[in-house]
């Protein structure tokens, strides 16, 4: 019967990812395990219920109709689940996340909010750091997870998130402001305030890629600083687009002509020695 919810789970989270490999990561398996565990539930039914291609995976007539059912059954393991857990150790404890500003601001609140509703008196520590800090922390186990941009540590297990688009910010008064892209040339003739997390610099692969030397004026790691500084024209930044969302500063974010991206993720030391609070928050993550 378990093993029947495994496959029924590896099924609702491919169609919430859209993709094995996202499942896989999620559900601690292989990607081929994924697979082959729908495959076992098609068989069985003698149904077709997901379609395969280059985009994904999508749901067929026969999944979409059996989707209900399946989600209603995983959700009901999930309240069996939690009531197991808060009689085994869940009623209290304490997560310890590393993290740097733009996840703390745009992700990690909802979901805390979404965690909380199901273990109201699990407690969270936040521990703010650079990327490599972060790193660190994770490794020494000073933090039970951290969210940090690829590549990492290859001691580190990790759970790719999301792409987030490097953009180039301006004051609105430039003369680049109404351009629908930025020339990666062009970083290099107007004075540059570098966003600096640590060693690792999110900008550096562009300015490699397009062989650009920036004409640094000031280095910061404080974002909100970096984007008061564009506003007043003192130069230009590159900086993630997740960071720029609800943004109080009158100044123009755009993509550069050749897209660049960060890729975020979640890390820790070990999926099957975390502690049965993150394993649990892992399911969370889909709320951010």
């Amino acid at each position: 019967m378990e093993f029947n919810l495994q496959k029924y789970l590896a099924f609702v989270k491919t169609i919430e990812y859209g993709s094995f490999t996202k499942a896989a990561e999620i559900l601690n398996y292989s990607q081929s395990g994924i697979s082959r565990m729908i495959s076992d539930l098609e068989h069985k039914w003698n149904l077709t219920l997901l379609e395969r291609g280059r985009g994904g995976v999508f749901l067929t007539s026969q999944g979409k109709a059996l989707l209900p059912f399946i989600q209603s059954l995983c959700k009901e393991f999930d309240n069996l689940q939690i009531q197991v857990d808060e009689l085994s150790g869940m009623q209290t404890g304490l997560i310890r996340i590393a993290t740097f500003s733009s996840i703390a601001t745009h992700w990690l609140p909802n979901i805390i909010t979404k965690f909380r509703q199901d273990y109201p008196h699990i407690d969270y520590e936040l521990l703010m750091g650079n990327y490599e800090e972060i790193e660190e922390w994770v490794l020494e186990g000073k933090a039970d997870c951290g969210f940090l941009p690829l590549p990492v540590s290859s001691s580190l297990e990790t759970i790719h998130l999301a792409s987030d688009e490097l953009l180039v910010t301006l004051p609105e008064n430039h003369p680049l402001a109404g351009a629908e892209n930025f020339p990666p040339e062009a970083l290099s003739r107007y004075p540059f305030i570098l966003a600096k997390t640590g060693k690792r610099i999110d900008a550096d692969e562009i300015f490699r890629r397009h062989n650009v030397k920036p004409d640094i004026r000031c280095s910061t790691f404080d974002d909100y600083a970096i984007m008061s500084m564009v506003e007043s024209g003192l130069g230009i930044s590159i900086l993630p687009a997740l960071i720029l969302k609800r943004i109080p500063y009158r100044i123009v974010a755009m993509p550069l002509r050749t897209p660049a991206y960060r890729e975020l993720a979640l890390v820790l030391r070990s999926k099957k020695t975390a502690t049965l609070a993150v394993k649990r928050f892992l399911d969370y993550l889909k709320y951010r």
